[in-house]
């Protein structure tokens, strides 16, 4: 008689030993996984997910291979020496940064936009002889002298729109002033301080900062979604919030410094900046937390300003109109008294 031989499975070996006095009614079963689960010799392990694996590539070639090193130590040296290149000083504040478009190129890209905005805007320009045309001229022609922009053709254009409370200008001396920050403004010093922050971007050329600074910005956004393993949405979103609009805040501060000793230098009275930011900050609404925004809050303006106010009317003191301005304060002082031994 042939003996069938004994064939082990391994469900049954992997089983535990059952006590003969547990339960031999009941039969033992075995829980059986997926044959997916399974391989030839046993149950597989679950893949494991490296999210630095890129990065770990990487430091491997740079360990092993002397080619990748020189090769990477040559495109940080060429980056470091452009980026150096390209450094310079912001016009007043002093500001060291990155900039690698030239004033030409910033302005002739600026230009090509004007014919889309005046598009965007047609219908709604006023013309030159209504009152708010007329004093936005009057304050833009005080303040270019002092800005020391006489050489370019300015023009101004004021826009129909009270609901819009903003201004801007873009390079090449093109003014657009929306009627509704008019009320706001609620002087000509007023109106001095939003214009002279306007100008003053284009004296730090900010547009150009902007434009430079993106590529760098991209750069850091795809070499972390690169080496981190995150998607680029997200390395753009992260980018976006710790670098893009600190920077953006950082220039709008600035442009409120050149801006204020702008108006200081050219007559007005720099203490308006102090209450336009005030009335500005009233009539914001759902205006989203600094953090989120590419500007300062309003309130947080009004402090920084009141710090700059004395350097701003040391400017006004020593301009050409620092003896009239000593006059008129003394006029001031003397009606608020009720003085009239001058008459």
């Amino acid at each position: 008689m042939t003996q069938v031989p004994r064939i082990h499975s391994y469900f049954r070996a992997s089983r535990p030993t059952v006590p003969f006095y547990s339960c031999p009614s009941l039969p033992y079963r075995t829980h059986i996984r997926p044959a997916s689960h399974w391989g030839p010799i046993g149950p597989r392990s679950a893949p494991r997910y490296n999210r630095f694996s890129r990065a770990q590539r990487l430091h491997g070639l740079w360990n092993t291979s002397s080619t990748f090193r020189y090769g990477v130590g040559g495109a940080g040296i060429i980056i470091v020496v452009y980026i150096y290149a390209n450094l310079e000083r912001v016009p007043i504040s002093g500001r060291l940064r990155f900039n690698c478009i030239s004033s030409a190129s910033e302005e002739a890209k600026s230009q090509q936009q004007l014919p889309a905005v005046l598009q965007e805007f047609k219908g709604k320009v006023l013309p030159p002889g209504h009152p708010d045309s007329k004093l936005v001229n009057k304050v833009v022609a005080r303040l270019i002298p002092a800005a020391g922009l006489d050489g370019k053709n300015w023009e101004v254009r004021v826009i129909n729109d009270p609901e819009q409370k903003n201004a801007f200008v873009i390079p090449g001396g093109k003014v657009f002033v929306f009627s509704g920050i008019l009320p706001i403004c609620a002087s000509e010093d007023g109106l001095a301080a939003v214009l002279s922050h306007e100008i003053a971007h284009n004296i730090a050329h900010h547009n150009s900062e902007k434009i430079s600074s993106k590529a760098i910005l991209i750069a850091l956004a795809l070499a972390g979604s690169y080496f981190f393993d995150i998607s680029a949405q997200l390395a753009n979103l992260l980018v976006t919030f710790a670098l893009e609009r600190p920077g953006s805040r950082k220039m709008e501060s600035e442009a409120d410094f050149i801006g204020l000793l702008m108006m200081a230098q050219a007559c007005y009275d720099p203490n308006a900046a102090v209450g336009l930011w005030e009335r500005m900050s009233k009539a914001e609404q759902y205006a989203p937390p600094q953090l989120l925004s590419t500007h300062p809050a309003s309130k947080n303006r009004v402090k920084t300003i009141r710090e700059w106010l004395p350097q701003a009317e040391e400017k006004r003191a020593q301009s050409e109109c620092g003896s009239m301005v000593g006059y008129a304060d003394q006029f001031r002082q003397t009606f608020q008294r009720g003085d009239d031994g001058f008459w």
